[in-house]
């Protein structure tokens, strides 16, 4: 069997054939489990040299709420030669490398309407279950959510669409909105007309007509802003393809470019190497606010902040929170943190910007999306045919799970390079098809956490 050191300081080794660990020693009972050089947990009993270590003798050491220092240290300053992409460049600047037709409902309500619209016009919905009976802050994350997703760049034309009735009607959309783009950012009421089929119509086929005249041009790669995130872990996920995008990240950002990473409690446990790289003692705060909220959300929930990795995560060798989270922080490369994101807060700086959201793959896409990310790369060891608003680039971290789904997967982590996948990012941005955008994958979740009239 082939196994893997990762480094120098680990009691553990990984087999490569399956992600799971095993002991380099004995390793004695309370003492902390080290991989990626931190501890990843206890051992409960004692563990044999050799002994495979996982869910049968290794628990968590995560706790609740923590005080962190600020202890800043420098990131590698890494420097590329300026690149060029073609892209549409959108009246307010923003940069788009697609030119959809959207359809984006204010209202779960209206949600068989737009699919309707969309099959007649083949424009893109995106249905969602929210938009009434909500009330305070559920309802304004529900508002920030669908705004940054109608105002995206990617969107040559939206048709938002609503009822006339709901907490979140169009008035409020606007509201929420600001300045906006009125040649093609359109609205309609279905109650407010006799025919909302025809009328839906009538507008998406003018706009259709408008996003026809586009075309690419070039801009800078800096005006890229990449969504970063992992789903279905496995205990390759640290080894292969989330240091792979850590390296593109890296890459990206000495370009000039923006990267988000969200995932909140995939970062509990590995939290302090990303409060290192914080620009400044006011970015470092945010940060902190960042991850003990979201513990705070946790407890006040009733619920273990470590209640994570998932089964098929287990299934695969990752065993503690804190394992998932320093393999997945690794997507963050090792690039410095610019900002703190909250939902619906759109991207403005380059580098790296934390965003708060939680680690469940629909959601964090759509958060991502909304943040202005016109793209994602999507690391996975389980393996799952989701897809993004925005093109989602789907990386393998093993070979047999990128032979098996040929048709979820675009990048076998394990065989392929950073020169590869950075390329394969350049041919997206392009144009290139991704598997999610062949198969007609594309869904939306909102972070709901408030009453229900």
């Amino acid at each position: 069997m082939e196994y893997v050191l990762i480094h120098e300081n680990d009691n553990v080794k990984v087999r490569l054939a399956d992600g799971h660990k095993y002991a380099l020693r004995r390793i004695e009972k309370g003492e902390p489990v080290i991989k990626y050089g931190f501890p990843i947990g206890v051992a409960t009993k004692d563990i044999a040299q050799g002994e495979r270590v996982h869910t049968e003798n290794l628990k968590t050491a995560l706790s609740g709420l923590r005080d962190y220092d600020y202890r800043p240290s420098a990131a590698p300053q890494q420097t590329e030669p300026p690149a060029m992409i073609r892209a549409f460049v959108r009246a307010n600047g923003d940069v788009g490398i697609r030119n959809d037709l959207w359809i984006i409902p204010t209202v779960g309500c209206v949600g068989g309407v737009a699919q309707t619209l969309a099959k007649r016009t083949g424009a893109f919905c995106f249905c969602h279950p929210f938009g009434c009976s909500q009330l305070g802050d559920d309802l304004a994350v529900t508002q920030k959510t669908l705004a940054g997703l109608i105002k995206h760049p990617n969107a040559g034309g939206v048709l938002v669409l609503g009822l006339g009735c709901e907490n979140n009607g169009i008035a409020a959309m606007r509201q929420t909105l600001g300045d906006y783009d009125t040649a093609r950012i359109r609205f309609l009421n279905c109650q407010d007309c006799d025919d909302e089929i025809a009328a839906g119509t009538a507008i998406l086929e003018e706009l259709k007509a408008l996003i026809a005249t586009d075309r690419r041009t070039e801009v800078p790669v800096s005006r890229l802003k990449l969504g970063l995130k992992c789903g279905g872990s496995d205990g390759l996920s640290g080894i292969t393809a989330n240091p792979l995008c850590g390296r593109v990240t890296d890459r990206l950002v000495a370009m000039g470019g923006a990267a988000v990473l969200t995932e909140v409690p995939e970062m509990f446990g590995a939290e302090q190497l990303l409060f290192d790289r914080c620009e400044s003692e006011a970015v470092f705060r945010k940060a902190v606010a960042l991850i003990n909220n979201f513990k705070q959300y946790f407890l006040a929930h009733g619920q273990p902040i470590s209640e994570n990795p998932s089964p098929g995560n287990k299934e695969g060798g990752v065993t503690t929170l804190e394992e998932k989270s320093l393999g997945c922080v690794q997507k963050g490369g090792t690039a410095t943190v610019t900002d703190v994101l909250n939902y619906g807060d759109a991207v403005s700086k380059p580098g790296l910007s934390l965003l708060n959201g939680p680690g469940n793959d629909m959601v964090a896409v759509t958060n991502l999306a909304a943040a202005g990310c016109q793209l994602i790369l999507f690391t996975t060891g389980r393996g799952t045919p989701l897809g993004a608003p925005v093109p989602t680039v789907k990386l393998a971290t093993n070979t047999a799970l990128a032979k098996k789904k040929q048709s979820w997967i675009d990048f076998d982590a394990q065989t392929q390079d950073e020169k590869e996948l950075f390329e394969l990012l350049l041919a997206t941005v392009d144009g290139r098809q991704t598997k999610n955008e062949q198969n007609g994958f594309r869904e939306i979740a909102i972070w709901k956490d408030g009453v229900t009239l």
